[in-house]
């Protein structure tokens, strides 16, 4: 039998395979039964065969270009990418994530060692301003002076929002440098952690010595809970994944990496979340001349969806 008769009596079959493609394609039968499963795959294979024969004997054009189209029409739908699905989504979010976060060794580390070492810090800075300026730079804490010897009365929505594009991408880098820092065996995390540290609370701790410190609790407070919070979390996906190169339970250094990357991904996303948050608040609340209290209540609103989500949640998802 020539091959041009060959594929002709093929067609029959080519329809079949056109009319399951446009039953995918307009989203019936997205969940195909085996049996039906089956027999798409068989009528696919058939049809990339059929097509080369087709190149190979050079038969009419239109008859490749059908074939062609047909074969790509079936190997999207055969070969498509899964769909998104809002429910696993919303389990990983506000299940798998606040538990991976309550129960991570790695966080709650970052978190006892940022802020012991804040409030130490921010001890002696309020009683030694060569401290601060050593460990902060003189012009660095004149420039701070300056920033917050007047009231804060507000910004137009433009400069709001170029601030608040600046403060992101100020606070990843921060971020960045925690999390990256990490990677050295865990000790350059440590370092960075404490460094930030260390120049915080020097910086509070000196505000709170000055007349102008109502202007910078006015300033800091709204975005201070999300901001915070954020460079711990940073520095705990780094330290998990340096200590990994450390303490690798018996895998190679490779696949302990690899093994840490899974588990410090639910803090680093965090991180960045919070770290776009507090930018967004810091560039519309808190330089705005809103009262004091709306700033507060912002403040402490953020607590308490911080506390509700690691630890409510947290402790929900183990149950």
């Amino acid at each position: 039998m020539k091959v041009a008769q060959l594929l002709e009596r093929r067609r029959a079959g080519w329809s079949e395979l056109e009319a399951l493609c446009r039953n995918l394609e307009m989203g019936r039968g997205r969940k195909m039964e085996p049996e039906r499963l089956l027999k798409f795959a068989s009528a696919y294979r058939s049809a990339c065969a059929d097509l080369a024969l087709a190149d190979a004997y050079q038969l009419p054009p239109d008859t490749v270009q059908y074939l062609h189209e047909l074969v790509g029409r079936a190997h999207n739908q055969l070969y498509r990418s899964e769909r998104f699905r809002w429910r696993a989504w919303a389990k990983e979010m506000f299940s798998e994530v606040p538990r991976r976060l309550l129960f991570d060794k790695a966080l709650w580390l970052a978190f006892l060692i940022f802020w012991g070492v804040f409030f130490a810090s921010m001890g002696l800075g309020y009683n030694s301003r060569s401290y601060c300026e050593e460990v902060v730079g003189a012009e660095a804490m004149s420039s701070l002076e300056d920033s917050f010897s007047k009231r804060i009365e507000g910004r137009d929505g433009s400069s709001s929002g170029l601030m608040s594009g600046f403060y992101v991408i100020h606070n990843a880098g921060i971020g960045l440098r925690c999390f990256a820092a990490g990677l050295i065996f865990g000790v350059g995390g440590l370092f960075i952690t404490v460094s930030n540290a260390l120049q915080l609370g020097a910086m509070f701790g000196h505000m709170f010595t000055l007349e102008s410190r109502d202007n910078f609790i006015e300033f800091v407070t709204a975005h201070g809970p999300f901001e915070l919070t954020a460079i711990v979390f940073s520095a705990a996906a780094g330290m998990r994944m340096g200590f990994s190169l450390i303490a690798t339970g018996g895998l190679s250094r490779g696949a302990s990496l690899r093994r840490a990357v899974s588990e410090a991904t639910p803090t680093i996303a965090a991180g960045v979340v919070l770290f776009c948050l507090a930018a967004i608040i810091e560039g519309f609340v808190s330089p705005s001349s809103l009262p004091y209290a709306i700033k507060a209540g912002v403040a402490v609103l953020s607590s308490v969806v911080l506390v509700f989500y690691v630890f409510g949640l947290g402790l929900l998802a183990r149950r």
